[in-house]
This record gives structure tokens, sequence and C-alpha cells, in this order.
């Protein structure tokens, strides 16, 4: 069984995202703790990229400002295994398929296995096009995340039968980034999604304050924050872990 299970064993999770080197590694570092501490079930790292499609502008500023500080894939396996230390929640990474392409996939991947990364997120990848990956991450046992987005229609089952992990669902077109409602029938989604697989689904993409994450919470097996996370570090800088502690006590306590 996945280790990625562990997070939804305890009622509804709460996934916050963060981006590795926004402003610097130290503050990765204490905010992840942070956020462990006030109840996160699982992190979801961001490893920068210069070209990150999936992401609205308060995440993509987050990658600039962590690539202008010269974060590189290598210092952020350096950071997990130093993370891993004393952090035992799971953890996946979540990038781009040109960033494990680069680096090499399987070097790229049974490095995530050696330094206790659980599993990969790949926005850009399309389900039709996850043999370029799946293997290899079966064969070092770290879960490739898949998505369901509102526009997956038909394919919505397909996706779930083979998921692996937790079942990211797009709460809406577009990108990342708060909104001020969630429109989609997300509940439909999630009925077909619960009939054809055991795997847990988080829903993520524009929740930005406890009572969206706690509506959210009740369709599925729970919530997934990154921009309002993002726009704390960008308000904070260096002292943003007890700000982000905060904030994600408050999401965690909403959706139990």
């Amino acid at each position: 069984m996945s280790n990625i299970s562990k997070a939804f064993e305890n009622g509804k999770a709460f996934i916050p995202f963060i981006t590795c080197g926004d402003p610097d590694l130290e503050t990765t570092g204490k905010v992840v703790r942070e956020m462990v501490k006030n109840g996160a079930d699982l992190i979801e790292l961001g490893i920068p990229f210069s070209d990150p499609t999936a992401e609205g502008p308060v995440i993509q500023g987050a990658n600039i400002r962590a690539l202008k500080g010269n974060v590189t894939t290598d210092k952020i396996f350096d950071f997990v295994r130093d993370l891993r230390k004393d952090v035992t929640v799971p953890m996946v990474f979540m990038t781009y398929a040109n960033v494990v392409f680069s680096y090499d996939a399987e070097k790229f991947i049974s490095t995530c296995k050696e330094i206790g990364i659980d599993g990969i997120i790949l926005p850009d990848l399309p389900f039709e096009e996850k043999e370029e990956f799946q293997p290899i991450c079966e064969k070092y046992d770290v879960d490739l995340i898949s998505l369901i987005a509102p526009t997956s229609e038909s394919r919505i089952s397909m996706i779930a039968k083979e998921a692996k992990g937790f079942i990211y669902l797009v709460s809406s077109l577009g990108v990342t980034g708060t909104r001020s409602e969630i429109k989609t029938d997300l509940a439909s989604i999630s009925e077909v999604i619960r009939a054809n697989t055991d795997v847990p689904c988080a829903i993520g993409f524009g929740i930005s304050n406890p009572e969206q994450a706690a509506k959210m919470a009740t369709i599925s097996d729970g919530a997934i924050v990154g921009s309002a996370i993002i726009k704390i570090l960008e308000a904070n800088g260096r002292d943003s872990a007890g700000p982000v502690g905060e904030f994600v006590k408050a999401m965690k306590d909403a959706i139990r």
C-alpha cells in the first residue's frame, strides 16, 4: 500500500503546497515543519521551473523568486534529505515533465525513492502519455499522481481506475490561484471517481479560505491549497513560518 494513504487515515486530509526555495530553502524548511506541526497531512513540494504552465501569477512569482535564488533540483534533493530527519508525513513533488526529463527520469525517480518522496505530480503530463514515467515510478515505488479536471469527462473513470497514491481533482478550468467561489459540479465528478476506485481524492486549485476548504472536504477526501500559502510567503518572506502555521491550523480545523 502507498505511504500516501497515511495522509487520509485520520479523516479529511489537508494538503498544503509550497515552492521550494521561495524565498530560500532555509525558510521552506521552517515553513514545512510549522505546517506539519499545525496539522498538514501531506506536503506538496514544488520544484521551480521557468515555464510553469499550470500556475497562475502567484505561484509563477514564487518560481521566479526561487530560481533567482539559484535553487536547483540537486539542492532540493539535499533539502528533502534533511527534512526527512524529522518530518514523517507523506511528501510529494509537484513539477513539470521537462524537469524530470532533463534530469534523467530514472535518476530523478530513483532519487525520490532514496530521499523519501512518496509521489510526483506532473500537471503537464497527459494521462495518455504517462507511460513515459509510469514504469519507472512503479519500479521505485513512487506514485505518479493522476489529475482529473472538469474537462476529463468520459476519461474520468479510466483515469480513476489506474490512479495511484491519491487523485488530484482540479476544481476549475484555468491555472492555479485563489478564487472567490468554485462553481464546478465537483460532486458528480467525485461520484464517478468513487465508483471506480478506492484511491483517495483531494480537490485543489482555487481554495483560499476555511469555508471553501470545508465545502470541498464534504465531497472529497481532502483539500489542497497553494496560492493562498504562497501569498503569505510573499507578504512575510523569511518570517513566514508562524503566519503559515496559523493559516494551516485554521484550514485543518475547518475540514475536521
